[in-house]
């Protein structure tokens, strides 16, 4: 359970609530870094549950979005939580457009090259291809959860079965084709933070080994993903950068954002995801991160 909270307590310039869910009351430890940093700093830090009824947002000079994982199935109510939340980064209007992947379409149409994707919304029927590695999940979805893999044609059924469940369900689904250089090469997920004048910056990457081995089985271990410190190709950088420029804008700057890339089968890095909400920002990576990001919450403070 999480801690009480006073109600309608004074706001405090040092008070910063690090928002988690009851999965991960003390946050997830790959926030531990960050939340350490700004103690040193002599800021307040409480780790909230997004939906704790018992928290006083207005009483926090900034509510920073790290592992709220659990509002997968009450999207619309973690919205209007986000809009009720003063000083929330990264802020409800960006939250809107990244928590459902069809953002993708924008991001596809501003020519960031992207997996190729289909999507299946409810009511709508989907037939499997003849053969290949295929990837099923849910437009909306946090962690992995709801995603297999396919091989076809021996797995096609058991695909089609979860596009139907999926869309039964009153959600849409998503289809991509395994991307082979996950299993060699891994994702790349590049990190960004504001610099001094709040511009979006880059600051370390990692690589993320494969995680999908075979059909969905309901729940994806975020914590037996492989993640080691990498060092992004010029190509990469300037997918990133294309994938950042082409992010709506925002009534408040953002305060991070995670792009992960895969090269696709002619070597070219594809955009997998752009990660605006809740993503992990693998601090361990680089010990100088944690106080990248701490710099600039000081900032906004």
């Amino acid at each position: 359970m999480s801690q009480p909270h006073p109600t309608h307590a004074t706001r405090e310039p040092s008070r910063v609530a690090l928002v988690t869910c009851d999965l991960f009351p003390g946050l997830w430890d790959d926030d531990f870094p960050l939340r350490d940093e700004l103690r040193a700093r002599n800021l307040q830090v409480e780790a909230v549950s997004w939906d704790d009824p018992g928290a006083d947002w207005d009483a926090y000079a900034l509510a920073i979005l790290r592992s709220p994982w659990d509002y997968v199935p009450r999207r619309a109510d973690f919205l209007a939580w986000a809009r009720s939340v003063p000083r929330l980064l990264n802020p409800a209007d960006i939250l809107l457009w990244n928590t459902d992947k069809v953002y993708l379409r924008d991001l596809e149409a501003a020519g960031v090259p992207i997996s190729p994707t289909t999507y299946v919304s409810p009511g709508e029927t989907w037939t499997p291809p003849i053969d290949g590695e295929w990837v099923v999940k849910p437009t909306i979805s946090a962690g992995s959860q709801d995603t297999g893999r396919y091989s076809l044609p021996s797995q096609a059924s058991l695909a089609a079965a979860h596009v139907d469940r999926l869309t039964a369900a009153g959600r849409t689904a998503m289809i991509q084709p395994y991307l082979k250089a996950v299993d060699t090469d891994g994702e790349t997920a590049l990190l960004f933070f504001p610099d001094a004048t709040g511009r979006l910056t880059f600051s370390q990457a990692a690589r993320k080994g494969p995680m999908l081995t075979g059909p969905d089985e309901g729940w994806i271990d975020p914590g037996s993903e492989q993640i080691t410190a990498r060092t992004p190709s010029p190509s990469e950088l300037t997918t990133a950068a294309q994938a950042l420029a082409a992010i709506p804008e925002s009534s408040t700057p953002l305060l991070y954002a995670r792009v992960d890339l895969i090269p696709g089968p002619d070597g070219t890095p594809v955009l997998l995801e752009l990660e605006l909400t809740e993503p992990s920002l693998f601090f361990r990576t680089s010990p100088s991160s944690a106080a990248r990001l701490a710099g600039a919450i000081q900032n906004r403070l």
